[in-house]
């Protein structure tokens, strides 16, 4: 809504011209979140507290983690309401892919609020059924990945892989079964890696800057073009969505760090999961994405191969998965299993980063 009234505000005094651009605009959506979450953070946990809206541990997890059972979860709320308060301030609302990716967004954590709810209501770690579950997934992610075919551009199907300057190959409509199975197994890959205080919060801030970085480079026709990436005009504006994301992430972090006082729930990792893998859609990074969140291929790899082994085996390769529990169990601490892959998480983003420029 801002930025329409940039031009008229320009015309009255000339330094308006600054609130105009993208790099502004990106910093300032993510204070705007940042702030609404350190201002509104504390209210919400304890309405959310109030209410009796705790989570339930699941009985088979860590030891440890029964002591968490009834902290305050769907924290995830505040940081989707910080994120559209945010875009709707500073976004160009003229830019489709901004709708797109809002869309995605809410969709997702409209599923994950459903689950939560279930949750909350039954007073167990049961929520949707995995299959009504899968089914709304795909549902979403179908509509989504449509949209995107139908309104995209010429490099919408073209596959484009790290270190190879021109695109592989032209998928064609094969791209649309591809581009769903991205985005459902992102958004379970993220869902997946949400289990300790602060771990998924920390590492989506790290993903959700190296998205910012490559959107942007993604948007300006000379960066994109002397580091040989598709340049996709679209994308630029989806760099003020990412800090935007980031900023409640950090937000978020403040109030989710150990010992947590409230949690994320699957109404925040599902959207955040979801709209990661649309925004690599849109910027034409469906590979890279697997580099930049390394962390969360590690951790949904480590359930598929838990189930197959044991329905193959009846034997587990896992003390317990995902992958964070199974070191819990072999004796790290939670704190220093979090920072590790904090760690873990970064170096991953610096390796996508660095394929820039080597193509």
């Amino acid at each position: 809504m801002f930025f329409e009234l940039i031009e008229y505000l320009y015309s009255i005094f000339t330094p308006f011209r600054v609130f105009g651009y993208l790099t502004f605009r990106s910093a300032f959506a993510a204070l705007t979140t940042l702030s609404i979450c350190f201002i509104f953070g504390g209210k919400i946990i304890e309405s959310l507290r109030r209410l009796k809206i705790g989570q339930s541990i699941r009985q088979d997890g860590p030891a440890t983690h029964l002591l968490k059972s009834g902290t305050p979860t769907m924290g995830g709320i505040f940081i989707i309401l910080s994120v559209v308060i945010a875009m709707l301030f500073w976004g160009n609302l003229q830019n489709k892919a901004i709708w797109i990716t809002l869309g995605a967004f809410v969709a997702f954590g409209a599923i994950g609020f459903i689950d939560d709810f279930l949750k909350v209501k039954r007073h167990n770690s049961e929520g949707l059924p995995a299959l009504a579950k899968l089914v709304l997934q795909f549902t979403v992610a179908i509509t989504i990945v449509l949209v995107i075919y139908y309104t995209g551009g010429d490099e919408t199907t073209a596959l484009y892989i790290p270190f190879f300057k021109d695109p592989v190959f032209d998928m064609g409509i094969w791209w649309i079964p591809f581009a769903v199975l991205l985005v459902v197994g992102e958004s379970n890959a993220v869902n997946f890696s949400d289990g300790l205080d602060g771990l998924l919060a920390g590492l989506l801030i790290v993903v959700f800057i190296t998205l910012a970085i490559l959107t942007y480079i993604s948007g300006r026709f000379d960066y994109s073009n002397y580091l040989g990436i598709p340049f996709i005009p679209e994308a630029a504006e989806l760099t003020v969505f990412c800090l935007a994301a980031a900023g409640a992430c950090v937000g978020f972090l403040w109030f989710n760090a150990h010992p947590a006082e409230v949690f994320m729930g699957d109404v925040g990792s599902l959207s955040l999961g979801g709209v990661i893998a649309v925004i690599s859609l849109i910027a034409k990074k469906e590979i890279l994405i697997f580099v930049i969140g390394g962390v969360f291929v590690l951790e949904i790899a480590s359930v598929i191969i838990q189930v197959i082994s044991f329905k193959l085996r009846k034997k587990r390769v896992f003390k317990m998965a995902p992958l964070h529990h199974h070191y819990e169990l072999m004796g790290w601490s939670e704190t220093k299993t979090v920072i590790r892959f904090w760690i873990l998480g970064g170096l991953f983003a610096i390796i996508a980063l660095s394929t820039l420029k080597i193509q």
